[in-house]
């Protein structure tokens, strides 16, 4: 028997897909709906339905009741079954209209300029056939349609097709049956999506055992995790591009006390941006181009030469990574807008990624503009086990409801659109307050968020609306929202001067505490315990360590700072003495000549080598600035050459 109390503290914490606990794993099972809320997965239409039940069932019977026609044999009910007379009248029925008899339909069919059997194909041509006969079928029933209600459009009373939901869901025996674990649709393969019965057994196949931290960050030394399961993902758009190797595999750090951490490990990871899009105007140049015509301003002709360097090195990255590419089990891919895809999936030589590639992918959720740090957030979204919680009689109400409404026989008369219930002027003064303070918070403005709080007499206890949202429900409060952004000055000054309440839990039974991700936030909740008092919140209920005064948390980051410096001067000069040794040994070889008695030390360097020389010994910040500033002088110089033409 699995423990409740376990289980629940397992999902207090997040859960890698690929790295389940054992005990949770084993006690998975999958839900009979694809989804723990009222929706269900598409399923075959009522046409499908009827013809299969007909088709399936015995001749118990020598008539067909709609169609009014008599066979003699199986062999004939099961060709009505199929003929173009029997599925007009299913279609027909669906729609509210009266069935036809053979005679009424061959006379409408007669109507009609092209050919609804296909009986006069050859063999050879009946799905050709079969696709002419379903447009003729709709053709006349949208006809009849049009004849019978001359003011509603024949397509309104078409049956949508609901599209599938991105999350397999699951339930535990060791969890409350209103408790679900979701899984992304994406990260399976399409024959693993067909057969969601055995998705546990797959699941539990694609159980990977975690792999050591490396030691050794020496470019000789292969990567263990270059050869195991990985994934592809990139994102471009607005002249901004991010591509990343990952593997599944998760990558074990040991942290101070022998604590494991589980880490994703990039094996490989690149960023590009180029000045493409017109600025305050949008879009790109070539999109300008296409609908208004080549502009001949400095500008554009920046913008257009930065499109085509930008193409030429996504290709170059996607050209180094083919083979890791090509092995990768999925490929996650971002790209709006024709020009973007044009540069990924445009046939060129040497072309990496295919538009019809099965292991292609969208994210199933939105994301943000394409950086590092934005593939590495959706990476952790994709593979973290969701969890969801649901009101079991709701979800009973809505279903008794829908069989309630498929069960009433449809009619063509287009039902008036519901209107939206009116707000109140609390409701209206929430909506604006929720928009505004969240807006405030997201963008890290302390005065002006607690000028808004003062003057709008905003109490502490201020909840988000409409809590049904995905935002609002794991962040119902300001406390949870600026926690959950890891804005460390914000949590202060909502705790310390707004009155905020700590001890507050979501929708998911968290605090605010429990939200945070860095080590600053969480010192944020530690020196506002100290400042306040051990008195104003129960603390402990609000997850809250030991507090600690704003002293001894800068003291702390000023040695950990000071660490990190020796660490790195460390290792600068080890790479200087390094290179000083490599010095020393090729100035002892001797230099052999060529033709001409020119020595081979005396080859000019590459434009590479000299940069390399240059950025020898500093750090990524200084590298950063100085590439900027070579990129400065010589927009400068392509600005001045393009003047002078």
């Amino acid at each position: 028997m699995v423990d409740t109390t376990q289980m629940e503290e397992l999902l207090k914490r997040p859960l890698y897909v690929y790295d389940l606990p054992p005990e949770l794993l084993a006690s998975l099972t999958a839900k009979t709906t694809s989804q723990p809320v009222a929706e269900e997965e598409p399923g075959p239409s009522p046409i499908e339905l009827e013809l299969a039940a007909q088709d399936s069932a015995i001749a118990t019977s020598t008539l067909c009741s709609l169609c009014r026609v008599s066979y003699n044999s199986v062999q004939e009910q099961r060709s009505h079954v199929r003929s173009d007379h029997h599925r007009y009248n299913i279609k027909a029925q669906l729609r509210g209209n009266a069935p036809l008899e053979e005679v009424e339909f061959a006379k409408a069919i007669g109507e009609l300029d092209e050919s609804i059997s296909g009986s006069e194909s050859e063999e050879s041509e009946e799905e050709e056939a079969e696709g002419t006969a379903g447009t003729t079928l709709s053709a006349l029933l949208k006809k009849q349609a049009k004849l019978s209600h001359p003011n509603e459009d024949p397509d309104m009373t078409e049956t949508p097709i609901t599209p599938k939901h991105p999350i397999f869901w699951l339930s535990s025996s060791g969890l409350p049956s209103n408790k679900s674990l979701g899984v992304y649709r994406a990260i399976f393969s399409n024959a693993e999506q067909e057969d969601p019965a055995h998705l546990v057994d797959t699941l539990r196949r694609k159980q990977l055992a975690p792999i050591k931290a490396r030691t050794n960050k020496a470019s000789n030394v292969p990567d263990p995790a270059a050869s195991g399961p990985h994934i592809f993902m990139c994102m471009i758009g607005g002249g901004h591009f991010a591509a990343m190797l990952v593997s599944l595999a998760p990558e074990i750090h040991r942290k101070q006390g022998g604590v494991e951490d589980r880490q994703a490990r990039v094996i490989a990871h690149k960023t590009f941006h180029r000045y493409t899009t017109r600025r305050k105007q949008g879009g790109s140049q070539s999109a300008s181009d296409a609908s208004r015509g080549a502009a001949h301003s400095a500008g554009s002709s920046l913008r257009r030469y930065n499109e085509a360097a930008l193409e030429k090195d996504i290709r170059e990255v996607l050209s180094d990574w083919r083979e890791m590419i090509d092995t990768a089990e999925l490929l996650f891919v971002r790209a709006t807008g024709k020009t973007n895809r044009k540069t990924l999936f445009g046939q060129y030589d040497g072309q990496v990624l295919r538009q019809n590639d099965p292991r292609i992918r969208g994210f199933p959720f939105n994301t943000r503009r394409a950086t590092q740090g934005e593939l590495m957030r959706s990476f952790k979204e994709l593979t973290r086990l969701k969890v969801s919680e649901v009101d079991q009689a709701a979800l009973a109400a809505a279903e008794a409801k829908r069989r309630e409404e498929e069960s009433k026989p449809s009619t063509p008369v287009q039902k008036p659109q519901p209107q939206k219930p009116k707000l109140s002027k609390e409701e209206e003064a929430a909506l604006l307050h929720t928009s505004q303070l969240q807006a405030l918070i997201r963008r890290s403005k302390v005065p002006a968020l607690m000028s808004y709080i003062s003057n709008n007499s905003i109490p502490s206890s201020f909840t988000f609306t409409p809590g049904d949202t995905p935002q609002n429900f794991r962040c119902p409060t300001p406390l949870h929202l600026a926690a959950n952004l890891d804005t460390p000055a914000v949590v202060t000054a909502l705790l310390t001067k707004a009155g905020s309440d700590p001890t507050a839990v979501n929708n998911e039974g968290r605090t605010p505490f429990e939200l945070t991700g860095d080590r600053a936030t969480r010192d944020a909740f530690r020196i506002a315990r100290h400042d306040l008092g051990e008195s104003k919140w129960d603390w402990e209920a609000a997850k809250v360590p030991s507090a600690v005064s704003k002293a001894e948390a800068d003291s702390r980051a000023e040695k950990e700072r000071k660490t990190t410096e020796e660490e790195e001067s460390a290792r600068r000069k080890a790479s200087l003495d390094r290179l000083k040794r490599e010095e020393i040994e090729k100035a002892a070889q001797p230099r052999t000549t060529k033709s001409g008695g020119r020595t081979v030390g005396a080859v000019e360097k590459s434009l590479a080598e000299r940069r390399d020389e240059e950025t020898r010994g500093m750090t990524p910040e200084m590298r950063m600035r100085l590439e900027r500033e070579r990129r400065a002088r010589a927009a400068e110089e392509r600005f001045r050459r393009i003047q002078g033409q």
